[in-house]
């Protein structure tokens, strides 16, 4: 049982959860996740790891309610456990001495880019940090990106906060003033689609964390498989990152659509019963 040593609402629908892992912590990297259940009868649900502490052993991850799964998850308080917490998973994010990074991160993405714009200064890196978000009221983590960034430049849809727009925007300034050795980009897919489109023009290096429906994580089911460059690839083994350039947007997106009305009555069931049993 791994247990819930901490957790944070860091806005609607998005949760923090520090969980005590120390076998997992001891061998993870910027990049890559984790394959956790709620419980003995629960959907098994990958999460990228927003953080790592190898010396209080633990792993904290960020996501949000989306479908019941992450619904139910969101119900599990400090103190509480879960059944299994498997990892780490998948290809760490190569990071080295790039010269000007630029890390991307759209709304709970911007979580799971916080290790990598970490690690990408750690190895010498200037690391330019763009984070978007619809609205002031989602934000998060600003605070925790300005810490390992040289410049941040945040957006919001609304313009509630920081430059209004998408995050596309200055990323397409950036390469025209030709200040970016490399990008990596984390958040929903269309975010990811046209952040790639944005850079190719100009040959800088793009790299995306691709979240494609996943079951078991060691590629022997074939269910989290993309196209990137005409071949076949398995996330949870070759990647998650890829090249942006390279990835069959459009298949990963009708792929990860295949699920959605099935996802729709595993909530709206998962709610009866738990009106059901609010009543009782």
């Amino acid at each position: 049982m791994y247990q819930l040593v901490f957790r944070e609402d860091l806005a609607p629908r998005i949760h923090l959860f520090r969980v005590a892992a120390p076998f997992v912590a001891r061998k993870a990297k910027a990049g890559q996740f984790i394959i956790l259940r709620i419980d003995e009868a629960g959907e098994r649900i990958p999460l990228t790891i927003a953080d790592f502490d190898r010396a209080q052993g633990t792993i904290t991850v960020v996501f949000m309610e989306v479908g019941k799964t992450s619904a139910k998850l969101a119900t599990v308080q400090q103190g509480d456990s879960l059944v299994t917490f498997t990892g780490p998973l998948g290809m760490p994010t190569e990071t080295e001495n790039f010269g000007t990074v630029c890390c991307v991160g759209g709304g709970f993405g911007t979580a799971t880019i916080y290790p990598i714009a970490k690690a990408m200064k750690e190895a010498g890196n200037r690391v330019i940090s763009v984070i978007g978000f619809r609205n002031k009221d989602l934000m998060f983590w600003e605070d925790k990106m300005r810490s390992v960034s040289d410049e941040v430049i945040v957006c919001t849809d609304d313009g509630s906060y920081g430059r209004k727009g998408l995050v596309t925007e200055p990323v397409k300034e950036l390469c025209e003033a030709g200040k970016l050795n490399r990008v990596v980009a984390i958040g929903p897919i269309p975010m990811m689609k046209f952040t790639s489109k944005a850079t190719q023009p100009f040959g800088v290096p793009t790299i995306v964390s691709l979240n494609p429906v996943m079951v078991d994580g060691t590629g022997m089911c074939g269910a989290c498989r993309v196209s990137v460059g005409g071949a076949t690839r398995f996330v949870c083994v070759d990647g998650p990152d890829f090249d942006g350039h390279k990835v069959n947007w459009d298949e990963l997106s009708a792929r990860n659509q295949i699920y959605r009305e099935n996802e729709k009555l595993a909530m709206e069931l998962w709610q009866c019963e738990s009106c059901a049993d609010e009543t009782k």
